[in-house]
């Protein structure tokens, strides 16, 4: 079997178009909350302005998981194009938003990247870095079950994966002093962000490492 190009193609297009929403909405608010540039301390959010923004944000997960339902034809391939949709997403969120602003104008600049169920902050970098991990790993995940394969990981993998995300929420929620304290944000963890990066390309590792792909 052949790789589902145009299925690829449609959820790489939707992500990029979807970015541009998504960065409109963020210049839309910079120009409210930060006229002279984004820059911590975080100013506060009116409350009717949360309240959207948190809903947004929840809606926006929805609508890639969805993509992803809807391309995919197994399980595996459903979460594979969500990873997919997600990680060109977020990239080109960042594309736009150096269009559109000349922001970032480092990888290292801090952002803020989500606000549920506590802000998450990190330089532009650390996002960026996993969504080529994400994309790197929904299409390996795709090619393998489009080849007549069921990608089955191991339990080591699960272990893997779940440490791997554990350690980069830490990188990113462990600095409240410069969210919900108003503050500016400390050093990053780059140390346990690359550990936790390194347990992910370990679970994909060991997610592939038993299977032999079925000869076409």
């Amino acid at each position: 079997m052949k790789m589902p190009v145009r299925a690829t193609a449609w959820v790489s297009l939707f992500a990029v178009a979807f970015g541009l929403v998504e960065a409109a909405v963020v210049v839309y608010l910079r120009g409210l909350y930060y006229p002279e540039g984004f820059a911590f301390p975080l100013k506060l959010i009116e409350q009717p302005h949360l309240v959207v923004e948190l809903a947004r944000e929840l809606c926006t997960i929805i609508m890639l998981i969805a993509v992803g339902i809807v391309a995919g034809s197994s399980r595996w391939q459903k979460f594979a194009y969500f990873m997919l949709a997600f990680g060109v997403w977020d990239i080109f969120y960042y594309v736009w938003l150096k269009i559109f602003l000349n922001w970032p104008v480092s990888l290292t600049d801090w952002d803020i990247l989500f606000l549920i169920p506590l802000p998450w902050v990190a330089p532009v970098i650390a996002p960026i870095l996993i969504s080529i991990v994400m994309i790197i790993a929904a299409v390996r995940i795709v090619h393998f079950e489009d080849a007549g394969n069921r990608f089955s990981p191991p339990f080591v993998s699960w272990i893997l994966g779940g440490l791997g995300t554990g350690a980069i929420l830490f990188t990113f929620l462990r600095d409240t002093k410069a969210t919900l304290g108003g503050g500016t944000p400390e050093s990053y963890a780059y140390g346990f962000f690359g550990v936790g990066v390194l347990l992910y390309l370990g679970a994909l590792y060991t997610g592939f490492r038993n299977f032999r792909e079925k000869e076409g």
